[in-house]
């Protein structure tokens, strides 16, 4: 633990940060963001009063960047583990290993993520063009320099929303809180942190990228579940055999009905496990794009 005191807020975060070295981006973006808010709002409170001196108060009752970021390190173990439903114990065979996806709950909520993402990436991929058209369309005229800075407030916005959807379907860590604004600065200068900040621009291609990879993700998860179900109900051929003519009624022989439901059902399964991994990799595509990597 280091004797350094903190003499402004900006040291202060700058020292948390530190202490919090290696732990999960996204749980250092909420703690910095905690830590500046409840600071300002002292600072605030007792304008009479220097940051250095509010600082030296608040060591006693917020506590030291140490201190913050072990109770930060301990609270998050315990959120995670409330958060998220107990998983099944984990099967020793094969056989356990593959039929247990069905008592995950994280295939269902990535199977229906992955169905979602269609939508989102067709919001997301309109806003995007929307949004950058009419920006430098009215350029000219100025009105396009404030809308695009508006344009830019409202991806740095959703991208917070994705990560809380993304959190809470996929399982991967995200900030539940925005990015810090750090020490006041002058309009000019906040515009010029949000134009040379990787994330806002990584921000964008998320957006974009996310229309194409819920193409994909939609068309595969359809049509692997059409085949399974197709399968699994093929007995029923003999109701809708008469009506389905090539080159005579398709009916299926007896003795393959059972072969075929249970290859539909492996297919299910095996669905649930596709998703779950597909899930777990989209989750950090998204935390690449959407978290500020710790400095």
């Amino acid at each position: 633990m280091t004797d350094k005191i903190p003499r402004s807020i900006q040291d202060y975060l700058e020292q948390l940060r530190a202490a919090l070295h290696g732990a999960d981006p996204a749980l250092i973006q909420d703690a910095l963001y905690d830590a500046e808010e409840y600071l300002r709002s002292e600072l605030h409170e007792h304008p009479e009063k220097s940051e250095e001196q509010i600082l030296a108060a608040i060591a006693t009752s917020y506590g030291a960047p140490e201190e913050v970021a072990d109770a930060y390190r301990a609270t998050e173990t315990k959120v995670q583990a409330a958060l998220h439903t107990p998983r099944p114990r984990k099967p020793r065979t094969a056989w356990g290993k593959f039929f247990g996806v069905l008592a995950d709950p994280l295939a269902y909520s990535s199977l229906f993520y992955l169905l979602l993402a269609l939508f989102t990436g067709i919001f997301y991929f309109t806003w995007v063009m929307v949004g950058t058209a009419l920006s430098f369309g009215l350029s000219a005229i100025y009105i396009g320099i404030p809308l695009f800075l508006l344009f830019l407030a409202s991806v740095r916005g959703l991208s917070l929303v994705e990560g809380r959807v993304v959190e809470g379907l996929l399982g991967v860590r995200m900030p539940r809180r925005p990015l810090h604004p750090g020490a006041p600065v002058k309009l000019f200068a906040r515009i010029k942190e949000w134009l040379v900040d990787p994330r806002t621009w990584s921000s964008l291609f998320y957006m974009v990228l996310q229309l194409f990879l819920g193409i994909v993700y939609f068309t595969v998860v359809i049509t692997w579940l059409a085949v399974a179900l197709a399968l699994i109900v093929s007995p029923l051929s003999h109701i809708w055999g008469d009506f389905i003519y090539i080159n005579g009624p398709v009916v299926i022989s007896w003795f393959l009905e059972p072969a075929l439901i249970i290859l539909g059902i492996l297919l299910l399964i095996a669905l649930l496990h596709a998703v779950r991994g597909i899930g777990h990799m989209h989750g950090h595509i998204a935390k690449s794009l959407l978290v500020r990597l710790a400095d």
